[in-house]
């Protein structure tokens, strides 16, 4: 099942009242031709916490190399292209859970296992959405381009690695904080110690807030033999969360430090750091909408380190 929840095909059956993670009503189903519907909801258009999850270490790699403000046409660019490469894992997410999405009522309704969009239809989508993806790579320069492909790997194996260890989120991690190198490599054709440990940052923070939301469907995935860290933490989530986020403000404040970022960071820093405590202390994993109000706010952490970083870089 995949790290992000969507609304419903047009064409998908209704699951049992509150059973089912589809909320009816959204702008897809109100205004998208029919004919496109189940494809959006494939891609979760309207649903963009995980394209922002994906958007937002882009943005801190962007901000971390430049030598001022940050150019905002990149921003649109890497923008563009988290939408894009978003929903192209979720169509490969879901070609590749499709079986076990059509035995839990809560995923019984997406486009695959209710058939309102066939394994070839999807495969296609995802071909063209991958294309789509490659024309926002190439604006950027050839060392950025190579970096961006090399990540393909991370986004394949991603949605195999529940079935084999319970720690996919490590994985999810893996791909889905690329973006702070390839933001730094856009902006300086070369890596650095500064990118690589924003991106070993980034790493932790999906630790923590994909295992906050791996606990709404730890019973399922119980049933249907999927593994997480929501289950293999358990009670113990908080303990660990404390950790991963421990190191998340601390790797990004080295981040920081390394690429020269004056005091307004730091201070930034504390706040983002402030919010991360919020969710910890907060956060009850057996209320699953407590756990998917924590989990979105982590679009809220991740604007405030950008703009952390883009204040340590305009005033250092």
């Amino acid at each position: 099942m995949s790290n992000t929840v969507h609304g419903p095909s047009h064409h998908a059956p209704k699951a049992p009242s509150g059973a089912s993670d589809i909320i009816d009503g959204g702008w897809v189903d109100r205004l998208a031709p029919t004919v496109v519907r189940p494809y959006l909801h494939l891609m979760r258009l309207d649903r963009p916490i995980g394209a922002w999850l994906l958007l937002l270490p882009c943005w801190w790699g962007v901000a971390l190399a430049s030598r001022g403000a940050p150019d905002v046409v990149v921003l649109a660019l890497f923008a563009v292209g988290a939408v894009v490469m978003r929903g192209a894992g979720c169509t490969m997410n879901d070609i590749a859970d499709r079986n076990f999405d059509g035995k839990v009522a809560r995923t019984a309704t997406r486009p695959i296992p209710s058939g309102a969009v066939s394994v070839f239809q999807a495969g296609v989508f995802l071909a063209l959405l991958c294309l789509l993806g490659l024309v926002v790579l190439v604006q950027f320069n050839a060392f950025a381009i190579a970096l961006g492909a090399s990540s393909l790997g991370l986004v394949a194996i991603y949605p195999f690695m529940k079935r084999v260890t319970y720690w996919p989120q490590f994985f999810l991690g893996l791909a889905f904080n690329w973006g702070a190198l390839l933001g730094w490599a856009v902006e300086r054709a070369s890596l650095g110690v500064a990118p690589l440990v924003l991106y070993a940052a980034g790493i932790f923070w999906t630790l923590g807030y994909d295992t906050i939301y791996a606990h709404q469907d730890k019973e399922d995935d119980i049933l249907i033999g999927i593994k997480s860290t929501a289950l293999r933490l358990g009670k113990a989530t908080g303990r660990w969360l404390i950790g991963f986020y421990a190191m998340t403000i601390g790797l990004i404040g080295v981040a920081g430090y390394f690429a020269g970022l004056g005091w307004l960071f730091y201070v930034g820093l504390v706040a983002a750091a402030l919010h991360l405590a919020w969710q910890v202390a907060t956060l009850d994993t057996d209320a699953p909408k407590n756990c998917l109000r924590r989990f979105k706010s982590n679009r809220d952490f991740g604007l405030i380190v950008f703009a952390a970083i883009v204040a340590g870089r305009m005033f250092s």
